[in-house]
């Protein structure tokens, strides 16, 4: 029988966990390339071969998506499937139109088919677009279940910048682990909160293996999700974010759109900040595609250990980078903290940013006076200290849900702006979860 030849379309997450579900050690196929793109440098390199398994001994080569339709021609390509986040359906769409004008068919894999199931139950906490406030609502929901005396392990979407062969399986309960993997600012971002609450986290390339694993030393696995991607594993209890400050969002993007008809709770978070109509509009759109989702109102309750060195200050507010960049976020945390605590200004980064931080100003021409926290490498890493350390402002506020200073050294004061998700309707994350989950 004749192998559909076929391309992954990805961005160093959902494309290799696609290819280990369905395609590894499958004779059906034969995966040519994979492509890449939101992340950088994540290009021109190989999937390795002792994971791509038996069918591929020189591994599988990964290229810049912009070599797409020549891919597909030079390879003789059959199936391009894509397999990345957090883009609107019309964008999907015009990938798709390429891809048969170049004379492939266009495939998307069902949820279903790349879930893997777990022998402990499994919560997903994903949404509908980066940016949510899904980290908030993940550190919640483990201190509930910790509170409940169930062992929680987080698994979270996987970011595999590095060496992916060394990162098959990574297991984080320390602040060493986090040095001893080498991680960027972007994975310190998701791990380190955990780290932080007492809870093991894992990530990596292989989701199967890492399962099997964080299952021995599991009650109940939260599934920490990254972008607005859906989960890899069969969740028992879905938890979908949604935004009032992108209303319509959640039913314009992908798979956002799926995580929001699967959920079976919507959390409408940051109410506080966002204009009234906008709730009405969402909650509206929740119901429109899932009428029996259980709907949480909450807030992110933004605090400060010390608001003085922020009152009437010139201030430099630094932010999650995916929120900012792709995710499409006008501020964070650190931009609401400045404003709550009476900055006098929130200077502009641009005229500062030197390297890859000029770049990706240059790349997401949007962004106002903030600074994404980019680093996903370490000559970034330098930049952006560079960014920082020229920025004419009295004080740092970091939005970021880690300490940057234990990272980069900052030659001013640097305050972090720290957010918890709060319910503010009933029933309450605590009863919907006891409601579906069994809670010792």
């Amino acid at each position: 029988m004749k192998k559909r030849k076929t391309l992954i379309m990805g961005a160093a997450g959902r494309d290799f966990h696609n290819f280990n579900v369905i395609f590894k050690d499958n004779e059906g196929y034969e995966v040519v390339a994979f492509t890449a793109t939101q992340i950088p440098n994540i290009a021109d390199r190989k999937y390795p071969s002792d994971l791509a398994g038996k069918l591929y001994p020189d591994g599988i080569s990964i290229y810049d998506e912009k070599e797409l339709t020549g891919l597909i021609k030079k390879h003789g390509v059959d199936d391009v499937v894509f397999s990345y986040s957090d883009v609107p359906h019309e964008y999907v769409m015009h990938k798709a139109s390429e891809v048969q004008a170049a004379g492939a068919s266009f495939v998307i894999m069902g949820a279903e088919q790349t879930m893997l199931k777990s022998k402990v139950p499994i919560i997903a906490i994903c949404a509908v677009r980066t940016g949510c406030g899904k980290s908030a609502a993940t550190r919640r929901v483990c201190r509930i279940l910790k509170e409940a005396g169930m062992r929680v392990v987080a698994i979270r979407h996987p970011m595999p910048y590095g060496d992916l062969s060394k990162q098959k399986v990574q297991r984080f309960e320390t602040y060493e682990d986090l040095a001893l993997h080498d991680c960027t600012i972007e994975e310190m971002e998701e791990y380190e909160p955990h780290i932080e609450q007492g809870i093991i986290v894992y990530a990596g390339v292989d989701y199967e293996a890492i399962l099997r694993e964080a299952e021995e030393e599991a009650d109940v696995i939260v599934w920490d999700g990254g972008n607005n991607d859906l989960p890899f594993y069969k969740p028992d209890l879905h938890i979908t974010l949604v935004d009032p400050h992108r209303p319509g969002d959640e039913l314009t993007y992908f798979p956002g759109e799926t995580n929001l008809m699967l959920a079976h709770i919507a959390i409408i978070s940051k109410e506080e900040f966002a204009d009234a109509e906008n709730i009405v509009k969402v909650k509206e759109n929740i119901k429109s595609r899932n009428p029996n989702a259980s709907i949480i109102d909450a807030t992110l309750k933004i605090s400060v250990e010390n608001p003085d060195k922020i009152e009437g200050r010139r201030v430099l507010a630094v932010e999650d980078g995916p929120t900012v960049t792709h995710g499409g976020m006008a501020y964070g945390a650190g931009t609401l903290a400045a404003r709550k605590y009476g900055a006098s200004i929130i200077v502009d980064p641009k005229p500062y940013a030197v390297g890859s931080i000029k770049e990706t100003f240059n790349k997401y021409p949007d962004i106002d006076n903030l600074l994404p926290a980019m680093g996903y490498s370490r000559e970034q890493i330098i930049e952006l200290e560079e960014t920082i350390n020229q920025t004419a402002c009295d004080t740092v506020i970091t939005g970021t849900p880690i300490d940057l200073a234990k990272i980069i050294s900052i030659n001013k004061p640097i305050v972090r702006a720290n957010y918890e998700l709060q319910e503010i309707s009933k029933p309450d994350l605590r009863e919907l979860i006891t409601y579906h989950i069994k809670l010792n």
